[in-house]
């Protein structure tokens, strides 16, 4: 079949520039878009009097059959297809005859794969909307079985204030929801509908392109021709959105190799999780949660190369936005099997509180006894000096902090009473953090019941 343009050319195209020039091999999974932004295209076309019902039902007849054979994988690509779209209409023409060719009437590629390209990011939103449920969902388990575990919490890596297992959960909780609230933002900025543009200045056929929008599933129409064919603004959102879902995954993919360490033991991962070494034989590795740290710099990757490619480029289409697709393909494929699995991965993870109460040392219980001087009359900045004395004091005694005596403790300051001793618990020390956000029993079933909530709304 001859190219969709090639009518001006007298020569043919160099072999290797058709290859280079071609998107076939990734663009073909936008078959389903194209098919159906054809099929609402033609009825417009009825509406615009340039088909009559009875050609535009044939030529959705063909364009259905020519889904059926994407969908039975008996559809046969030839070698002049250099896109989607030139396969779909070559293979509509061949069941339907020439009527196949008025259906491109008042449309231009350029309006066409940015349609395409639209409807399959909000389908791709939509599936991502539900892993990153499912892993909310797997992290809100693992939250509310342990709600109230202690263990240490950490800032550089350094013993800081007890937490629990459940308030560590959930602080990778909220950030997915994050993530969900942003995919859901950019699918409201990918629905605009740049079909009925033309290949720059709109069609010169009166198609109803708001009827298009509501046929397609997009709620609004873009107001600029020359602006519609060329945004990608939503492309490198989504990409943005991907990268930042990765970021997250990674931060709490590498808290669960510290905390898979021997040095830690605070959890065991499920053999379905690991792998094991060629030469040591007592290896358990956490291979899953290291490529899913690593996958995070793919997604960064993506994100910084389309956005290199948009910078200079002038209004209307240019041939450099082909380079839009593979990114956001292999971001959504990469965050299709990623998400999943860390949702696996929670679900199957064992804890070990007893490795992690061996952990509670009492310098984590510093700053409650700042505060205890604070509820005397102390100033902070006095408080935090004389806790910082007393812990020079343990150390040069050769003990732990809660192991000196009243006495040893005014040896600092008079403010310590008798009374001091009841700060040196964990349990108080998490109870006494009771406002919105904190670690205090009730402070966590509110939390909980918050992130149950979130769950329950999202899009």
């Amino acid at each position: 079949m001859s190219k969709l343009w090639g009518g001006r050319f007298a020569g043919e195209t160099d072999l290797l520039v058709h290859e280079f020039n071609a998107s076939l091999p990734f663009d073909r999974r936008l078959a389903a878009e194209d098919i159906r932004g054809s099929v609402a295209w033609a009825r417009a076309l009825v509406g615009a009097g340039v088909l009559t019902a009875v050609e535009a039902g044939t030529i959705v007849a063909g364009l259905a059959q020519v889904q059926t054979e994407f969908e039975r994988g008996t559809f046969v690509f030839e070698a002049g297809d250099e896109d989607i779209h030139t396969a779909v209409e070559r293979r509509l023409t061949e069941i339907v005859g020439e009527v196949g060719g008025k259906l491109h009437t008042g449309r231009s590629r350029n309006d066409q794969v940015a349609t395409d390209f639209r409807l399959w990011v909000m389908k791709a939103i939509d599936q991502l909307q539900e892993y990153l449920a499912d892993l909310q969902n797997a992290l809100v388990e693992s939250a509310a079985a342990n709600l109230n575990l202690p263990m240490p919490g950490y800032t550089h890596l350094q013993h800081a204030q007890p937490v629990t297992w459940g308030h560590w959960g959930l602080s990778h909780f909220w950030p997915l929801v994050r993530d969900g609230e942003r995919l859901a933002q950019v699918r409201g900025r990918t629905a605009v509908l740049p079909l009925g543009s033309g290949a720059l200045a709109g069609t010169a056929y009166p198609v109803d392109r708001e009827w298009l929008a509501r046929e397609l599933g997009f709620t609004a129409v873009s107001q600029n021709s020359l602006d519609a064919v060329s945004d990608r603004d939503f492309a490198a959102d989504f990409l943005y959105a991907a990268a930042m879902i990765g970021l997250h995954l990674s931060r709490l993919a590498e808290q669960l190799v510290l905390f898979s360490s021997a040095e830690f033991g605070f959890v065991r991962l499920d053999d379905g999780y690991s792998t094991g070494s060629s030469l040591m034989p007592q290896k358990k590795n956490p291979d899953t949660l290291e490529l899913t740290r690593g996958k995070a710099g793919r997604l960064v990757g993506h994100l910084t190369g389309l956005l290199t490619t948009l910078k200079g480029l002038p209004s209307s289409y240019d041939k450099d936005l082909q380079e839009d697709k593979e990114p956001v393909f292999d971001a959504f494929d990469t965050l299709r099997l990623t998400v999943p699995v860390m949702a696996g991965l929670i679900r199957t993870l064992t804890l070990r509180p007893e490795r992690m109460a061996a952990q509670l040392e009492p310098g984590l219980l510093a700053t409650d006894l700042a505060d205890y001087l604070v509820k005397r009359g102390v100033p902070f900045r006095q408080a935090h000096h004389l806790v910082g004395q007393v812990v020079q004091l343990a150390e040069q005694k050769g003990v732990n902090l809660t192991e000196l005596t009243v006495a040893e403790l005014q040896t600092v300051s008079d403010l310590f009473g008798e009374d001091v001793t009841a700060v040196f618990h964990i349990t108080s020390s998490l109870s006494n953090r009771n406002i919105t956000g904190g670690t205090s029993p009730e402070a966590l079933a509110n939390q909980l019941a918050a992130a149950r909530t979130a769950v329950a709304r999202e899009p």
